[in-house]
């Protein structure tokens, strides 16, 4: 109640301040799942399936600009939502963030719930990811300052949001970055150089958890825990004219985190997981090229050590200060789609390489190859991805060309025991515009492995009438099953898809009936291990 009185007190303060006019912008978004059990899914004590049948979130974002005042509050509802944890139930209702920004001359303020990062991220990033329940704003306050036109300086000092309260533990931070051009008109030369400095406080509170874990360790396992962490980064990007190399190289001083995959020396030849208290770094780089009809992405990272939160008892996807940039490919298709790599964070080494290249107007290629393994060699994830892009005129497209892939699923979905999935997808996108209103797109893929559930087929077909609506059928078949169903059966299934979207000027409706298997979803190279879903999904958001 005082958030949301503290609120109203900014936004009505706005509005009599002076007699400038200011800018009032805003959107809403929500979400809906009606859940139902069907016999072909597993959904043992789940409580939507169980007894509550409905669950959803909503979210209304409310933005004002005044005489150099940013003044933003956003309302959060989660209603049995199964976003927080896919497998149990999240209910809850308030401000999930509010903020205050004000520039003075050279000078910018900021308070309240504040999104930011310090270069690419491997050190220090507030950001939110929604279909993951992530929302690791900084809760506290900011001060930038520009020392002229090309470069500035920003400190920031907090707490890491966690839901509609806060982690305890403190986070403070410093960046500076800056632009220099060099060279001439003819060869051009930049740099975007940039430092930055970040340190984490483990409380009391948490340190006593740590504690109480370490005195159940036998003595070659035990560490004397530090309260501070001292993280730095220094990054740069080079620009010379079709050509683009980042850099960066972050530096993690001792921290304690939690290795899943460490043995304990009670247990000798098991891999139980235990905290550790080590240094880390991250080395990455990433090398663009673009000239004419070539383009040429290569980039490498290798992590040791690097997982990073504010409180290390926290697990999974909580807690987390960095992030980590993903190598692999970003598949939108869903059977390339099915099997993503979450960036490792104690021990990875990982190389990725695109190339694409247009012949002509009509037809273009593009290749794309990465490999991930640990640092002591075993392999996580390596893809080859081809794909063929013809145009005919206005009229039509044809997109289709095949991936390979062998993923880790011991590693990525913690499920012990499993080989190596290894798959080879063909697939085939056709796209046709009947008018400049009507248009069909079809989707055909076909993912061949003996591994996790086995072979797949999947079918999508899409008709659109531009600007207002969107029909969609599809439909996903364990064609060569090997996983046993609720009832002990191993029999084909067959997960369709059916939906509606409608388009309203910012508004944008959705709503489908899906079932859906057990798989890795991921968003922006974050990824998490999600139960099938068998249900109705409804969705609307509009901006204004």
């Amino acid at each position: 109640m005082r958030n949301i009185i503290f609120i109203y007190l900014i936004f009505h303060s706005c509005t009599i301040f002076g007699q400038e006019k200011g800018v009032f912008s805003g959107a809403f978004e929500t979400n809906a799942n009606v859940f139902i059990r069907d016999s072909s899914i597993n959904t043992p004590n789940t409580p939507q399936y169980d007894r509550q049948f409905f669950g959803g979130e909503a979210w209304l974002n409310i933005n004002y600009a005044i005489q150099g005042f940013k003044i933003g509050a956003r309302f959060d509802m989660f209603n049995n939502s199964n976003l927080r944890i896919p497998t149990d139930s999240y209910s809850g209702i308030g401000i999930g963030r509010w903020f205050v920004q004000k520039s003075i001359d050279k000078l910018e303020l900021s308070a309240g719930y504040l999104y930011d990062q310090i270069g690419s991220g491997l050190i220090f990033r507030a950001f939110e990811t929604r279909p993951l329940f992530i929302d690791n704003a900084l809760y506290g306050a900011r001060v930038k300052y520009n020392l002229s036109e090309n470069w500035h300086i920003m400190g920031f000092a907090g707490k890491q949001k966690n839901a509609f309260d806060t982690y305890t533990g403190n986070i403070k931070g410093l960046r500076s970055e800056g632009f220099i051009s060099l060279g001439s008109e003819d060869t051009p030369l930049t740099l975007a150089p940039g430092i930055g400095f970040v340190n984490r406080t483990i409380s009391d509170e948490n340190m006593a958890g740590v504690v109480d874990a370490l005195r159940t360790y036998l003595d070659e396992d035990r560490f004397s825990p530090k309260h501070n962490t001292y993280l730095s980064t220094i990054y740069n990007t080079l620009t010379y004219r079709g050509l683009s190399l980042y850099t960066e190289v972050a530096l993690k001083s001792k921290d304690i985190f939690y290795n899943p995959f460490a043995v304990k020396a009670e247990i000798v030849g098991s891999t139980t997981g235990k905290l550790e208290q080590k240094s880390g770094s991250v080395l990455y780089g990433s090398l663009s090229y673009a000239k004419g009809n070539l383009g040429v992405t290569a980039e490498a990272k290798r992590t040791k050590n690097f997982n990073f939160r504010i409180d290390p008892n926290q697990r999974l996807l909580r807690g987390l200060v960095n992030y980590l940039t993903p190598l692999n490919r970003q598949n939108t298709y869903r059977l390339t789609a099915r099997y993503s790599p979450a960036a490792q964070d104690i021990s990875e080494m990982a190389y990725a390489v695109d190339v694409r290249y247009k012949f002509s107007k009509a037809w273009s290629i593009g290749v794309n190859y990465s490999d991930i393994t640990t640092l002591e060699g075993d392999r996580l994830f390596q893809e080859l991805f081809t794909e063929v892009i013809y145009k005919y005129k206005r009229k039509w497209q044809l997109t289709g060309g095949i991936q390979f892939l062998t993923y880790n699923q011991e590693m990525y979905e913690m499920k012990s025991e499993v080989p190596l999935v290894k798959t080879i997808t063909p697939y085939i996108d056709f796209q046709y515009r009947f008018t400049t209103t009507k248009a069909l797109r079809t989707e055909f893929q076909y993912m061949q492995t003996k591994q996790d559930y086995g072979s797949w087929l999947f079918g999508l077909a899409e008709f659109s009438i531009a600007p207002k609506w969107s029909f969609e059928a599809s439909g996903m078949y364990n064609i060569k099953p090997k996983k046993a169903n609720s009832k002990g059966d191993i029999e084909k299934t067959l997960y369709p898809t059916l939906g509606v979207v409608f388009f309203n000027d910012a508004q944008r409706y959705s709503l489908r009936y899906v079932k859906q298997v057990e798989g890795v979803i991921c968003s922006g190279g974050i990824c998490r291990l999600e139960p099938a879903f068998s249900g109705f999904r409804f969705a609307m958001n509009t901006t204004f």
